[in-house]
């Protein structure tokens, strides 16, 4: 999937990824796609969560041995 920022947040745990994306977020334009890279689990269920929650957009996730790669679009 093309994003058009991308935020490591390998070796970081909950709750810092939301955190960072939270944060990371703010900097982007509306309908810009946020990749996120992260290696806990828990990213899986959170991301989903965070965007219902916040009212932005969950593209979907992949993964590739540990990494895993989410993608959120910015809507508002």
């Amino acid at each position: 999937m093309k994003a058009d920022q991308t935020l490591d947040c390998v070796g970081l745990y909950c709750p810092m990824p939301i955190v960072k994306t939270a944060e990371k977020i703010k900097k982007l334009k509306e309908g810009e796609v946020l990749e996120v890279i992260a290696d806990d689990k828990g990213i899986t269920k959170d991301m989903p969560a965070w965007c219902a929650a916040t009212g932005h957009e969950y593209l979907g996730s992949e993964q590739a041995g540990k990494e895993i790669r989410v993608y959120i679009k910015k809507t508002h």
